[in-house]
């Protein structure tokens, strides 16, 4: 069956079960259509076509239900989503512009990928309308930035992708009722030892003790001292955890991609400046970061993870079947979770929260990917594309999650009243978003043959000098040698790794 021929299909069925609604700017009940046969001719013989492409697959039939939406709003326009795989997206893009009839329109697109769009022609400057707010009063400042590029919007934040903690639920809170539980025992003990020693001994005390349960309230108050806000909580909570038979390990997570270790370097590493798009503001060789390096190197000795070994996938699997409390983890868990859950193959509660400090000292910030739409500079129907760009992306996001997965950036309907995706959005709004700069793209591959490098011993502070120095010699165009930084090592790891040695 043709995609034409789907479409079509698709909106006469739409047109049978009744009006669809568009939010916001396009707030307007559309009335049921009638429901006979319509010829393709007369259903889009006078309307324009807009292309929109995109590469994963998993949006297919989300994108195909928002363009018979936008056509029921708009009649004199029909959207016709491409689905595009391949690594060389842009290249294909760029081809089908200059090459054939069907000129992709607008697309969705990464945002470290904005700046080769944008020089390449394939990405034009977006505005919206009048009537709408601006980003920066609707979108978290950190999405602005990320589709920003030399004080320009070349496209719309759609849905993102960052990590955060997560952590099993279920055993935090059989923790927090034995906490309460030992912690009524000992104040019990205490009492009877006061009598004891005063001669009046009141049975009645040891009997309400045993009979007073542990109250909701009490156990989620509890709950809290086991969030850690740092690294180090985490491992005092180690200490400390009488863990179930089936638990492997407390923490962790894949330390062979640098998605879920970049939270540990990300407030002291800038490859860009805010927006990432200034090749005059690269700064990744500094005091901080090599000190939050160490400290992801002496992880090593609590958590002994083979980076040959080590995947995301397999980590996920491993929290799924109760091996693990804690763990990093990107978006896409939420609905890998459910659906495991709906199946019948997930029997624990779990929580997300936003990534632990590296120290009381250093901070954390995770790394980011927003998803943009972006309009074709070389569609010949660009207001269409934004006016339709502008209906994606911030009037018809509600069931963007519920139905890919995927967590907008802009929703207003309840998606983010789940108290697990509301942390994920937090974490974004806090993150550190993908650079643009061409120069710079190949520097997260380096960056993560570094921590593996630097996980499994090498001298973080060496690791980091040679990484700077290679990065800014690819940006300045001739050799640079980064001065060294004399960073002490603190005299307690020095014990420590002597203690080791013998």
């Amino acid at each position: 069956m043709t995609l034409k021929k789907r479409l079509i299909m698709i909106l006469v069925a739409a047109l049978c079960v009744g009006g669809l609604y568009a939010a916001g700017r396009f707030g307007m009940t559309v009335s049921p259509k009638d429901s006979e046969e319509v010829p393709a001719e007369s259903l889009f013989g006078h309307r324009e076509t807009l292309y929109l492409w995109y590469a994963d697959e998993t949006l297919t039939d989300y994108l195909n239900s928002v363009a018979v939406s936008y056509s029921e709003y708009q009649d004199e326009v029909r959207v016709v989503p491409v689905y595009t795989p391949g690594l060389e997206y842009l290249e294909t893009i760029n081809q089908a512009s200059l090459q054939t009839e069907e000129v992709p329109d607008l697309y969705i697109v990464s945002n470290d990928s904005l700046e080769k769009a944008y020089l390449a022609g394939l990405a034009s400057e977006v505005k919206l309308p009048e009537d709408v707010p601006p980003m920066k009063e609707m979108l978290p400042g950190m999405a602005v930035r990320a589709v920003t590029y030399h004080d320009k919007q070349i496209g719309y934040p759609y849905y993102y992708e960052t990590s955060c903690l997560l952590y099993n639920k279920t055993y935090l809170e059989d923790w927090a009722r034995a906490q309460i539980t030992a912690e009524r025992d000992l104040a019990l003990a205490e009492d009877a030892q006061e009598q004891a020693d005063s001669g009046e001994v009141e049975e009645e005390i040891q009997e309400s003790h045993q009979e007073e349960e542990v109250s909701e309230e009490e156990v989620a108050e509890k709950l809290k001292e086991a969030i850690p806000e740092t690294i180090d909580g985490i491992l005092s909570f180690a200490d400390v955890y009488d863990a179930p038979e089936q638990v492997e390990a407390v923490f962790k997570w894949d330390v062979s991609d640098i998605f879920y270790n970049y939270f540990i370097v990300g407030n002291y590493i800038d490859v860009g400046g805010p927006d990432g798009d200034n090749a005059d503001s690269i700064h990744i060789y500094n005091e901080d970061a090599i000190r939050a390096l160490r400290v992801y190197q002496s992880l090593n000795q609590f958590f002994s993870i083979d980076t040959k070994e080590i995947s995301y996938d397999g980590v996920l699997q491993d929290f799924l079947d109760g091996k693990i409390v804690y763990t990093v983890a990107t978006t896409d868990a939420l609905s890998k979770l459910e659906k495991a859950r709906e199946d019948g193959e997930f029997s624990y509660d779990y929580g997300v929260t936003r990534v632990p400090d590296v120290s009381e000292e250093l901070s954390s910030a995770s790394l980011s990917v927003t998803q943009c739409v972006a309009v074709n500079g070389y569609s010949a129907k660009k207001e269409m594309a934004n006016d339709f760009a502008v209906y994606m992306t911030q009037y018809n996001t509600g069931e963007l999650f519920a139905r890919t997965g995927k967590l907008p950036v802009h929703c207003e309907n309840g998606t983010y009243d789940n108290a697990n995706a509301a942390a994920f959005l937090e974490e974004y709004a806090r993150s550190v978003p993908m650079p643009k700069m061409i120069e710079t793209s190949n520097f997260w591959v380096e960056l993560e043959i570094a921590f593996a490098r630097i996980w499994d011993g090498a001298d973080a502070n060496d690791e980091l000098r040679a990484l700077s120095g290679q990065i800014m010699s690819q940006v300045l165009g001739t050799e640079y040698t980064e001065e060294y930084i004399d960073v002490p090592v603190p005299v307690e790891e020095t014990e420590e790794e002597g203690q080791q040695e013998e």
